[in-house]
Parts: structure tokens; C-alpha cells; sequence
């Protein structure tokens, strides 16, 4: 669900990010950024994008149905208004 060469990426341009004095600390403080920012993202309530088109999916021919009863509802109500 989670990328994690997108994390280490994001790890990396914040370890690039230190002014020069630290950059002895670089290399840990990647690994704890990395560590830090893997365990925030966990905690979010996300789907992967897999999920999420199965789902567009799902409402796309939902909406058809709903379109198609809506219609067919219509159809009747004015065959028994014509009749009434």
C-alpha cells in the first residue's frame, strides 16, 4: 500500500536538507526518518489505488443501475397517471 522507495526518497531529501555540520549524522537520521515516517503513514487510514478504482468501479455501474431503475420508475408513473 505504501510505496517505499517514496519514503526513502522523502528520508533522503530530508537528510540532504542538514546543514553541512550534521551531515556526519546523515546517514542515521535517514534510517530514523525513514522509521518515523513509515510508522505516520501506517497510521493513516488509506487505500491503495487498487482499492480505490476497484471502488470507482463499483459506484460507476451502481449509478448505471440507479439510472436505469430511476427511468424505468418514471416510465411507470406515467403509464398509471395516463391511465388515471
Amino acid at each position: 500500500m505504501i510505496n517505499p522507495k517514496k519514503i526513502e526518497e522523502m528520508a533522503k531529501q530530508l537528510s540532504d536538507s542538514l546543514p553541512s555540520g550534521l551531515k556526519q549524522f546523515a546517514g542515521e537520521f535517514e534510517e530514523r526518518s525513514k522509521q518515523v515516517l513509515q510508522n505516520q503513514l501506517l497510521k493513516l487510514d488509506m487505500v491503495s489505488r487498487e482499492e480505490f478504482e476497484v471502488q470507482q468501479h463499483v459506484l460507476l455501474k451502481t449509478r448505471e443501475k440507479l439510472e436505469a431503475l430511476q427511468a424505468q420508475v418514471n416510465e411507470l408513473e406515467k403509464k398509471l397517471n395516463a391511465t388515471d
